[in-house]
């Protein structure tokens, strides 16, 4: 069953949640930089993170499971961006997006495969996804408090499998919220503090899992050679490296 949108509301609601808006949305941001000519795509419950993105994108959307209900959520000026769907019938045409945010979907999704391939079809060629998911190793998969304590929590081994499986190519990853998922505000003020430490002494006890995929056009058949998308370099900045080769 999956969380109620009032409930995830809350959270984001409150100085914890803002904290971890303002964390995530800076490793993105990172990433990814300008996406003034970008179309994003926020699926789960992306909101926060959206919101700050997508204020110069071309477009900018949030869709949100049926089962876990939506909010009228304004994303830009241009008036109300937010879809209410089915997780694995999204109204959107193929090649829709160049940008995609998924946080909060895969944990209490019951088909995550067949949630990962619709996101696939509706990701333009060449287009990048990043996924945001509760680590298995990490206190926030623990803190029924919070919207990462509950579903199922990821590894990032898990994660990269998965995405390989659905037809994309994992590009970089890294961990973010190193801080207990506290509401102390002794510990929000030491927060950025926490993410650098993290970084450097301890990156996969970190709360979540960040991935960045790129859609790949063709699939493994008969022990063909796989072909991938063509792949512009990864600029890992902040913490975001490559994914070592197996």
């Amino acid at each position: 069953m999956r969380q109620d949108v009032a409930s995830l509301e809350t959270f984001y609601s409150s100085r914890l949640g803002a904290k971890v808006r303002e964390v995530l949305a800076s490793r993105i941001h990172d990433l990814w930089g300008d996406l003034s000519s970008e179309t994003l795509l926020g699926v789960g419950f992306a909101t926060p993170l959206i919101t700050p993105l997508g204020k110069a994108a071309e477009t900018s959307i949030a869709v949100m499971p049926a089962a876990q209900g939506g909010l009228t959520w304004a994303g830009t000026e241009r008036g109300i961006s937010t879809v209410l769907a089915e997780e694995g019938d999204l109204p959107f045409k193929d090649g829709s997006f160049s940008r995609i945010v998924i946080m909060h979907a895969l944990e209490e999704s019951p088909a995550p495969f067949a949630l990962l391939r619709e996101v696939w079809r509706v990701l333009a060629p060449e287009g990048r996804l990043i996924v945001i998911a509760a680590n298995r190793l990490g206190l926030w998969a623990r803190a029924e408090s919070t919207p990462f304590g509950h579903g199922r929590p990821w590894t990032r081994g898990q994660l990269a499998r998965l995405l390989d499986e659905t037809m994309y190519q994992t590009a970089a990853w890294t961990y973010s919220l190193y801080m207990p998922p506290s509401q102390w505000k002794p510990i929000l003020a030491m927060a950025d503090g926490m993410e650098k430490m993290g970084e450097t002494l301890s990156r996969v006890v970190g709360g979540v899992v960040l991935i960045e995929a790129v859609k790949r056009l063709y699939a493994d058949t008969g022990g063909q050679k796989l072909q991938f998308a063509p792949l512009r370099p990864v600029r890992t900045r902040k913490g975001l490296a490559r994914l070592p080769r197996d």
